[in-house]
């Protein structure tokens, strides 16, 4: 049962400021037993995902000196890269093409819904681990 627990939880980073949207998101994640970080910054971004293992980062489509673009490669560089998705008060067409087309997993327009929240949070969670075990397929093919 323990495993089950762990399988379906989730370790999420919350990148940026989220005045409106604080309360909701410690609201989901502590309804659901999920376990939220969070940074508003670049360094302490880092420094998180250096100690704890993280499946989804949640960042804010233009976080001063770290937009979301930069947050996706500095994921990249990481053993077992995080999926980013992207929140934005100007979530339109364009910047969903974008983001999808660059590698996000999602993007989430602000202010936030409960229901929305939940379902692509837990979607990028699931898609964290199948990407997690192919790059672990390829690693070991790659030695056989």
């Amino acid at each position: 049962m323990a495993d089950t627990a762990r399988e379906n939880s989730v370790s999420a980073l919350l990148v940026g400021e989220y005045e409106m949207d604080r309360l909701l998101v410690h609201e989901i994640f502590h309804k659901l037993n999920w376990r939220l970080f969070e940074a508003r910054d670049r360094k302490r971004a880092m420094d998180c995902l250096r100690r704890h293992p993280v499946h989804v980062v949640v960042a804010e489509a233009s976080v001063p000196n770290w937009n979301w673009k930069i947050v996706l490669n500095d994921l990249r560089r990481l053993s077992r890269p995080p999926q980013l998705i992207v929140a934005s008060r100007h979530a339109d067409d364009y910047l969903w093409a974008e983001a999808l087309n660059v590698g996000a997993y999602d993007v989430l327009p602000q202010p936030f819904a409960r229901d929305e929240v939940e379902r692509v949070v837990a979607s990028a969670r699931r898609h964290f681990e199948t990407q997690s075990l192919l790059t672990l397929k390829t690693r070991i093919a790659g030695v056989a």
